[in-house]
């Protein structure tokens, strides 16, 4: 019940959506459009430089509002389509985040010595295109997706470098962590707790009481690390009990808990879910000291 989910940092659902998009529905990058240029006159005015309204500014390096549209507008759709109803405030938050974030991430590639070169763009454009049937397949998606053929190689560009950054964060979690092996008695009001609380006061086996009141875990939490469940203050508990000590009632938003912690170890492996919260929490704690020394505008 109090195992951490594993909900991937918005940032990290819409980067992997983002490749499940370009590997499964879309096709081949017909070259970037080259614009063609009138010839110049005598009468000819020079071009008047004009600056590009930008969304965000990050370090020096924009999101332009063109691009943050298109985002929006691909984001509402594909709500749409799932069938849920996003306000137009939370909406534009959730991308200005994610934006935000991928930017940081492929900046710090760019920092760390990694970059997509053109070549290899190009080639991952290429493969796109040979999955899903040419040229034209692609070009029908990025129209309906409102991609042109520059910013969708641009998209790619970064979000290539961001999942290049986000692999290096994750890889730095260890596969084993200083973890807890607990039992639980959970009960829904404070009388049965303090009822349950006299009974091992004068000798009643916590195990057997664990499986009493939830006969299909016996009150199993498993193995967790710090930074793992969704109720901090039972794992600040466990982790400083002795073994086989039984804490106080502790009070939360679910219900009245006891806890007995069964064995602790420095080092255990962890579960496949404990590692993903972990690595989560590693990504959300990079891009959150990334946050404080950027330059954003």
């Amino acid at each position: 019940m109090f195992k951490q989910i594993a909900d991937t940092p918005t940032s990290l659902r819409l980067l992997a959506l983002f490749f499940i998009l370009l590997l499964t529905a879309c096709g081949a990058s017909p070259d970037a459009l080259t614009p063609t240029l009138a010839p110049a006159t005598e009468t000819s005015a020079p071009p008047t430089a004009t600056s590009v309204p930008m969304a965000v500014m990050v370090n020096g390096e924009g999101i332009s509002q063109t691009e943050f549209d298109a985002e929006l507008a691909r984001f509402q759709e594909a709500q749409v389509a799932l069938g849920k109803t996003v306000s137009p405030e939370e909406a534009t938050q959730r991308v200005y985040d994610d934006l935000l974030n991928q930017l940081l991430l492929a900046q710090g590639a760019r920092d760390a010595g990694y970059s997509l070169d053109d070549v290899a763009l190009q080639e991952r454009v290429d493969a796109l295109a040979e999955k899903v049937g040419g040229a034209d397949a692609l070009s029908a998606w990025l129209a309906s997706h409102n991609y042109t053929d520059e910013s969708f190689q641009f998209s790619l560009k970064r979000a290539a470098e961001a999942a290049w950054m986000r692999d290096n964060i994750i890889s730095t979690v260890s596969s084993t962590a200083e973890q807890v092996h607990v039992q639980q008695i959970l009960l829904y009001n404070e009388e049965t707790a303090l009822e349950v609380q006299s009974k091992l006061d004068a000798g009643a086996n916590f195990a057997d009481l664990a499986t009493a009141y939830d006969p299909i875990t016996n009150g199993e939490l498993g193995w967790f690390p710090q930074g793992y469940l969704l109720e901090p203050l039972i794992e600040e508990i466990a982790f400083a009990l002795e073994i086989e000590q039984i804490s106080e009632i502790i009070e939360t938003g679910v219900g009245f808990h006891l806890i007995m912690v069964l064995e602790h170890e420095a080092e255990h492996p962890l579960s496949p879910d404990a590692l993903l919260a972990l690595q989560d929490k590693a990504l959300l704690d990079w891009l959150q000291e990334q946050r404080q020394q950027s330059t954003i505008e």
